[in-house]
């Protein structure tokens, strides 16, 4: 397995004593895998994640483990020190947030953030690195991206920001791709453009997905094996397709049941 996750468990520390955000929780994900993990706000399926990545509050408590299988040897994510996640993100393991307007550095052109990626982590020399940037936004679809590369985030509309965000994170070519509702802050047809976009470029690289989300509908199209979290639990995983023909737990059920179907009655619809 590319990545094992075993007993996590996220605690916050807060005035009013502690918050248990994520209780015991294990999945694994494997090259060239997308995995969904579904569930409502506040369930614990982005605390997860960004334990695995150590971009928590300080407040944070995390156990557990998640070994990453690197390419040279298996890495403890897990209270790894600053320097070993720091060469592990963005070069192996990348990250797609809700909100790009806040990932991004308002103060800094496109060009400037991109650079910075492909020279710290692949080594390339300023000219190299601004070609491969170029090339990197051609290939999320955005046009003139030798002029639009020295553009300001705020210049950009959501989901053209969005689609920056995406050649950041496959800039490097990393392993896994973590998508934290990346579609949340867009309209519905942009929605569908960066989903199938993701797809793409997933199927293209061979890049693991683990696809964040509260729409089971999102994972339907992307994923092969669905986790759903409820007050930081896992109730139930499995095939996409098990998990939507025979749901077991009747949380899924009841997540099933909203998602808009077409053939459904006009008076049931309400």
């Amino acid at each position: 397995m590319l990545l094992t996750v075993s007993n996590l468990n996220v605690s916050f520390d807060t005035p009013d004593g502690e918050i248990q955000a994520v209780r015991g929780i294990d999945f694994a994900l494997a090259a060239g895998e997308a995995l969904g993990i579904v569930g409502e706000s506040g369930s614990g399926k982005s605390q997860s994640v960004l334990a695995l990545m150590g971009l928590l509050a300080d407040n944070a408590r995390v156990t557990g483990s998640a070994r990453f299988a690197a390419h040279d040897k298996a890495i403890e994510l897990i209270g790894a020190r600053p320097r070993t996640l720091n060469r592990v993100r963005g070069a192996k393991i990348a990250m797609i947030f809700q909100d790009p307007m806040t990932a991004l550095n308002p103060h800094l052109r496109i060009s400037t953030q991109m650079i910075e990626v492909l020279t710290r982590h692949r080594g390339l020399g300023r000219r190299a690195a601004r070609q491969a940037a170029i090339e990197g936004l051609e290939a999320v679809r955005i046009p003139d991206a030798a002029r639009r590369i020295r553009y300001y985030p705020h210049q950009f509309s959501g989901g053209m920001r969005q689609r920056v965000m995406i050649a950041m994170s496959l800039a490097c070519e990393p392993d896994i791709l973590i998508a934290d509702e990346p579609t949340t802050a867009l309209d519905v047809t942009v929605q569908a453009d960066i989903l199938d976009l993701i797809g793409e470029l997933r199927t293209r690289t061979h890049t693991a997905l683990l696809m964040i989300t509260h729409d089971l509908g999102v994972v339907a199209g992307q994923c092969e094996r669905v986790v759903v979290m409820r007050a930081g639990e896992i109730v139930e995983h499995g095939p996409i397709d098990a998990i939507f023909e025979t749901p077991q737990h009747d949380y899924t059920r009841a997540l099933l049941a909203a998602v808009p179907r077409l053939d459904t009655p006009r008076r049931a619809r309400g």
